[in-house]
Parts: structure tokens; C-alpha cells; sequence
């Protein structure tokens, strides 16, 4: 079955989609991008996911190319045309085409939207088998993280090397203070030797991510605290257990770093509690407007 997008005003054919190769996307990374996880035919947090979305686009002084219902409209009749229901909306907006010129455009042209969707496995059933090794890695992006732009490369090279290393995330790190920030597209979080749940707090390091924000909602109305400072390499090492957060990983144990064993390299229980919470958010009644049938 052929895959269809949304480009600029119109559905397409995925393999007949293209954008002007003066785009600024293209051409200088000058855009941002969001996603959002389709679950049984709704959207999974798309009010923080779009919301995280408009915070960008006004971050890096760009226009939203439609307003946020009609965006939703475009994402029902994108996740309809591919028949999806079980899967991730993709959206890039990026500040459009204009001659190459490190300066915005002198005058204002309409910002470029792009929308795609592929179907992704089952949400898991069960922790069981959802674990991942992870590595740690410098972290060298720039200094406003906490923008989803699509300047990504520092997170492909970090992705890459943990591929290399035989792990499914590399957990960055800045070399001069050892202070852990995220994952190279995950939030990071730990239980440390006393027992808290630690993850960082927000600042221009950190992605607010938006399963990140879900998943402490949660914890506050099941009365689970959380500890939002830094936690260093150190207290990674003397972690009891370790998990990633993000649209495509939710909660996800981390078993091993650096090929050494967090605990006793099985989840444990303070995640497998965390991952049923996060299930039946995603599982139970729809919080958000469903896409169309």
C-alpha cells in the first residue's frame, strides 16, 4: 500500500513528495519538529506534544504555518490515509524557501509543513523483553536543547556510537562537570541508592519532553514523588535501577551501562510500577480528540 504525506498545502504520494532545495530546512537545519504517538486511532498527549510544538516554533521566531486545530485535521487525515492506528505522526515545520542567506528572509515567505506517518510494533504488553543497554556518551549539542529543532547530527553521531557498541541509547553527559543530561532522543531517569526517583530538571540543556511531563502527572496523582535535580556518572553508577522516557520508548528499563549490569540487571520494581501506570494512561480512556475513523 502506497504511503501518502502532507507537503505544503497538499496529500501526496510519499515516494512523489519533495521540498525546494532552498528550503531552509535543508539548507540550514532552520526548522523544527514534533511527533506524536498514534494508539488504537487517537493521538497519545498531543495537547502537550502540540503545545511543546508552538513553544518551539516561537523559540526560533517562526510563524505556525495553520492554526493548531486545523494542524490536528491535517494529522486525522494524514494517520487516515495510511491507514494507521498503531503508529507515530511525524511534522516538521521549517521557515521556508527563500535564496540562501544565513539571515532570515528580508520578506516574510510562508513557512513550510511538512506531515508523515508510519505504523510502529504493538505497545508492549508487558515489561518482559522491553529492556535496553545503553551507553554513555559526551554531550556536544548547542546550548538551547531545550528547542526541537532539527539540528540533530550531535544526536545521530551519539545514536551511532551506541549502535556500535551494541546498545539501543547513548545517555549523554557534559564532560566537564559529569552531569548526566538526556538521551540522544529519550528523557533519562534513575532510581538512585537511596531509593528517589531522580530525574533533571528542566533548563536550556533539557528537552521538555513531553512523555517526560505525562509520566510525572501520573506519578503526582499516584502519589509516587519524583527528585527533579542533576544527578552526575557517579550516581549513575551507584544507581539501583535506570529507565528512559519518550514517545516511542514510554517507559523502557535500562539494564546495562557501559556493559555493566544497573542493579541486578533485570527491571526493577519502582520501573515495572512506573510502566503499568504509563500503560493505562495510554490504554485507557481517550484523553485527547480522536483522530477520524
Amino acid at each position: 500500500m502506497s504511503r501518502f504525506a502532507y507537503v505544503n498545502g497538499r496529500y501526496v504520494a510519499q515516494r512523489d513528495a519533495c521540498v525546494n532545495i532552498e528550503d531552509r530546512g535543508y539548507q540550514f537545519g532552520d526548522g523544527i519538529y514534533e511527533v506524536v504517538h498514534l494508539y488504537d486511532g487517537r493521538f497519545v498527549d498531543a495537547d502537550l506534544h502540540l503545545a511543546r510544538l508552538d513553544r518551539s516554533l516561537r523559540e526560533i521566531r517562526l510563524t505556525p504555518p495553520m492554526p493548531t486545530a486545523s494542524l490536528r485535521l491535517v494529522l486525522g487525515e494524514v494517520a487516515r490515509r495510511n491507514r494507521v492506528r498503531e503508529g507515530l505522526l511525524y511534522m516538521q515545520v521549517t521557515r521556508g524557501v527563500a535564496r540562501r542567506d544565513h539571515a532570515f528572509p528580508r520578506l516574510p515567505v510562508p513557512p513550510a509543513l511538512v506531515v508523515t506517518c508510519k505504523r510502529i510494533p504493538p505497545y508492549p504488553a508487558s515489561i518482559e523483553g522491553w529492556g535496553m543497554k545503553v551507553i554513555t556518551h559526551p554531550d556536544l549539542r548547542w546550548e538551547r536543547r531545550d528547542i526541537k529543532t532539527v539540528n540533530l547530527l550531535p544526536n545521530v553521531l551519539a545514536r551511532q556510537a551506541a549502535r556500535e557498541g551494541g546498545a539501543g541509547e547513548a545517555i549523554l553527559y557534559d564532560p566537564a562537570t559529569r552531569v548526566v543530561t538526556e538521551g540522544a532522543a529519550t528523557s533519562f531517569w534513575i532510581v538512585d541508592a537511596e531509593g528517589a526517583i531522580r530525574v533533571p530538571s528542566l533548563g536550556h540543556e533539557i528537552l521538555p519532553g513531553c512523555t517526560r511531563a505525562a509520566l510525572l502527572a501520573e506519578m503526582a496523582a499516584h502519589g509516587v514523588d519524583a527528585d527533579l535535580r542533576p544527578f552526575t556518572l557517579d550516581d549513575l553508577a551507584a544507581a539501583r535501577e535506570a529507565f528512559i522516557t519518550s514517545a516511542t520508548s514510554f517507559v523502557k528499563p535500562v539494564l546495562a551501562v557501559d556493559g555493566c549490569a544497573v542493579g541486578n540487571g533485570t527491571p526493577g520494581p519502582v520501573t515495572r510500577r512506573l510502566f503499568d501506570i504509563f500503560a493505562r494512561r495510554v490504554k485507557g480512556p481517550p484523553r485527547n480528540a480522536p483522530t477520524p475513523a
